[in-house]
């Protein structure tokens, strides 16, 4: 009989290890598909947590549960950031305390400049990101500020929904799919701006199909399969065994 090798050896680390966001026992559901099955992890303050698996995971799903959006129904379980419990605040209630989902589709406001959107972002006073502090950070934007958002180029709305994430001063980012669809020139800028940003104390959790590239950015990997965790350890982990990147990475 063929038995399904065991790679989640700190699976459980989430009950011991001291956490600035912790996920525990989540489940979540759309409608009556059960997509996230009672996941369990952690991420310290300042890591980027890179979030793997095959298409139909649960990676965005456990984002969208984690930025508590309407949609999905995160029907059990609780999410903690920084000592405060978000599991039962609504979206705009997590993002005020600190979470920042920057989605796939990136959410440009159409009839908006670029400063327009990052203005309307914006906490009064910036605390840490300023305006002109996202300028230096993404130097095309400050190029184009008085270009309308939805106009813009894939990589630049890219580093415009990050930095919209930015301006409000948030604890955690969350990003989705960052690099789909941007030639591998704007992918390495992209990149180079998520590392200044971790440098900098940012905490980061990446949902991303180039998973090489997730890997070489993050500190641990988080890698789910049917909504389950599988492993949940270091990315140098994962880029030195063969047998789990082919198992649930197709790498």
């Amino acid at each position: 009989m063929n038995v399904r090798p065991d790679f989640s050896k700190n699976r459980n680390a989430a009950e011991t290890a001291p956490a600035f966001l912790s996920v525990w026992d989540m489940h979540s559901y759309y409608g009556e598909s059960y997509i996230v099955q009672g996941i369990s992890f952690n991420v310290h303050e300042g890591e980027i947590l890179a979030l793997l698996g095959r298409n139909g995971a649960g990676k965005t799903t456990t984002l969208r549960s984690i930025a508590r959006m309407d949609s999905p129904q995160v029907n059990h379980g609780e999410i903690w950031l920084d000592h405060q419990p978000l599991h039962n605040m609504k979206s705009y209630d997590a993002a005020a305390v600190g979470l920042g989902l920057v989605p796939e589709d990136r959410c440009i406001i159409p009839g908006l400049t670029v400063e327009e959107n990052l203005q309307l972002a914006q906490i009064a006073p910036p605390i840490g990101w300023s305006i002109e502090r996202l300028y230096d950070l993404f130097p095309r934007l400050g190029e184009r500020r008085k270009q309308e958002g939805v106009t813009l180029s894939g990589g630049e709305q890219q580093m415009l929904s990050i930095a919209r994430a930015l301006a409000r001063d948030i604890k955690v980012l969350l990003l989705d799919e960052p690099y789909e669809g941007l030639a591998p020139v704007i992918v390495d800028e992209i990149e180079k701006t998520l590392r200044v940003i971790k440098e900098q104390g940012m905490t980061t959790i990446l949902v991303e199909q180039n998973a090489v590239r997730a890997l070489q950015l993050a500190d641990r990997a988080i890698i789910l399969d049917t909504g389950s965790i599988v492993f949940d350890g270091t990315a140098e982990e994962v880029l030195e065994n063969d047998a789990l990147r082919a198992e649930y990475l197709a790498i």
